[in-house]
């Protein structure tokens, strides 16, 4: 009992020493919380972008008279640009800056009613944004007919019904995918470069002369990794939560599960960079590798664009991950309010690459 008593007493002792070097580290600060918070406030301060917003011109010889203008006019997700002139909107159309120039004529023929005629000039450069304009002109001119007509026969009815629900902000999607980044990055590449720089200092060989298991040299370094970027969690998920309205769904449980479950993926982020330290003979090298290791996550695990816009083929890949299942993971525990034991899918993900990991990086590990 003594024996162990001694060696979690020197794991202890190891972790009050990396994180004190952590804390003195401007490359782990700025990996674990200088990167991320900038792209929370960044995305955070974007606009909604789940609505399709849509850049127009009216010619200058539209009717600006009548109440389809006035109609369209009124359409939040509409911009007019009223400066420029016909070969201004013309240009600006032809280099993708406008959706479309829009031009309402009244109908001269006989009518028993007003008529009026909308031509939509649009190029290939706007893209599909041109046939979401003319859907939404079309419920435009939908909507004025009920107001004017009524009595008008129509083949069918259509009613909106909406359940209530949470508000899904784009905070809610950035805010976790941020949080792996600050994990992955900080862990593979501050767990490296400080195990290495321990090597190449001889403070490991001194160390291999002590009673002290490999074991637990390796769990007082991810002890001392730990805290800190628990530490930049609390901070991250704060700034979020007040600043720009992180769902938290079951409030401070779900925060706790978050943190429970973040342990889990910076284990298995520590060891990738405890695997690297112990394989490489450069430090020079260590940059080159863990790239190779953190980049493609960053791309393919969903931490700025859904896994569901890449081809099929490719999602098969991005899916077994370890990113992917932290990221997902704490998604469902923000927004769903999902419980540790109602994901089975993400739970077991994680625990197979903290096993596998785990042994290589014990297997990996070298004194000198």
């Amino acid at each position: 009992m003594a024996r162990i008593f001694d060696q979690l007493s020197a794991s202890f002792a190891l972790a009050k020493a990396g994180l004190i070097a952590t804390l003195r580290s401007p490359t782990s600060v700025v990996f674990s919380l200088l990167f991320p918070i900038i792209f929370i406030v960044v995305f955070g301060s974007m606009v909604n972008t789940t609505v399709v917003h849509l850049k127009v011109a009216f010619a200058p010889e539209c009717d600006t008279g009548n109440i389809v203008y006035k109609s369209i006019l009124k359409i939040e997700n509409i911009q007019v640009d009223s400066s420029l002139s016909a070969t201004g909107a013309t240009d600006a159309l032809k280099k993708g800056r406008l959706t479309a120039i829009i031009n309402i004529k009244k109908d001269t023929t006989n009518t028993p009613f007003p008529h009026y005629n909308i031509l939509i000039t649009s190029s290939a450069s706007s893209g599909g944004a041109s046939s979401v304009l003319e859907n939404i002109l079309y419920t435009t001119i939908a909507s004025v007919n009920d107001k004017i007509f009524p009595a008008n026969a129509s083949i069918a009815s259509l009613a909106d019904n909406e359940l209530p629900g949470r508000k899904y902000r784009q905070i809610d999607f950035i805010l976790p995918g941020q949080l792996g980044f600050s994990l992955l990055m900080a862990g593979v590449f501050g767990s490296a470069f400080l195990l290495f720089s321990l090597r190449k200092n001889l403070v490991l060989k001194r160390l291999s002369v002590a009673p002290v298991n490999r074991f637990y040299l390796i769990l007082g370094e991810m002890l001392s990794r730990l805290f800190f970027h628990m530490l930049s969690f609390i901070i991250i998920i704060a700034l979020g939560y007040f600043a720009f309205s992180f769902t938290l769904t079951n409030g401070v449980y779900t925060f706790l599960e978050m943190f429970i479950f973040s342990l889990l993926g910076l284990l298995i982020f520590m060891g990738i960079g405890f695997i690297i330290s112990g394989l490489v003979h450069h430090e020079s090298s260590i940059a080159p590798i863990a790239n190779t290791v953190t980049l493609p996550q960053i791309l393919l695990c969903g931490l700025f664009f859904p896994i569901a816009n890449y081809p099929h083929w490719l999602q098969s890949f991005c899916n077994i991950l370890p990113l992917t299942f932290f990221v997902d993971g704490l998604r469902k525990i923000a927004f769903e309010g999902t419980h540790l034991w109602q994901m089975p899918l993400q739970v077991a993900g994680l625990s197979v690459w903290a096993l596998i990991i785990g042994f290589a990086c014990v297997r990996s590990f070298k004194w000198e």
